[in-house]
């Protein structure tokens, strides 16, 4: 297996405002703007890198908010969202819905609620797989233990076993589970460089 965490140590290190709270999905054969279309969002002004998306998502949020931020771009056959401080991807109601007709792979984490993280995986409306980030032991979906060995040798996290390490993998390690899944690899050049189709969406 070749991809690992340690390819994807580098995001929390070069986007720390962005690995602070962040959602990553990755949508088979559908465009940017028809992903919009499907979360019931509105297109706004396209910004360039991650840390433009972190600015303009903040910018938006406050105690009434009902709307987040995200960027797009197509990547080949993909569509790669990130969202700043927002789940959509990997909420249920949302993203079962408008996988139909698709893959759909998504992970989230969110510093400012203890490390809430989830690994997300949809086909066509179907729940595949569905873990904490950080208790890799209860797995839900259809696809529950095909992938066992794979989480297991990325680094997930299995809090009724032993572990020889003390160190959080669990953010890199979504992102190696998701190459693994789609074949795409992110890289610092893609968040950093990258002009973003934005979006906003009802959180609800």
């Amino acid at each position: 297996m070749a991809t690992t965490a340690a390819d994807y140590m580098w995001f929390e290190e070069g986007f720390p405002d962005l690995a602070e709270s962040y959602c990553v999905t990755l949508v088979h054969d559908v465009t940017p703007h028809e992903l919009i279309r499907r979360l019931g969002g509105q297109p706004e002004p396209e910004v360039t890198g991650a840390a433009a998306l972190v600015d303009t998502a903040y910018a938006l949020w406050g105690p009434s908010t009902t709307q987040t931020f995200f960027g797009m771009t197509a990547l080949g056959a993909w569509t790669l969202m990130v969202e700043p401080n927002g789940w959509h991807g990997v909420n249920k109601a949302k993203a079962l819905p408008a996988s139909v007709g698709t893959r759909w792979i998504s992970h989230y984490d969110n510093a400012h609620a203890n490390n809430d993280g989830t690994f997300f995986w949809a086909e066509d409306t179907e729940l595949r797989l569905h873990f904490e980030l950080r208790d890799a032991e209860h797995r839900s979906g259809t696809c529950a233990d095909d992938l066992l060995e794979v989480i297991r040798h990325l680094g997930f996290v299995f809090p009724e076993e032993p572990s020889d390490t003390d160190d959080d993998l669990a953010v890199p390690a979504a992102f190696a589970l998701a190459e693994h899944l789609t074949g795409l690899r992110i890289t610092p050049a893609l968040l950093r460089d990258t002009t973003f189709i934005c979006g906003t969406a009802e959180i609800r």
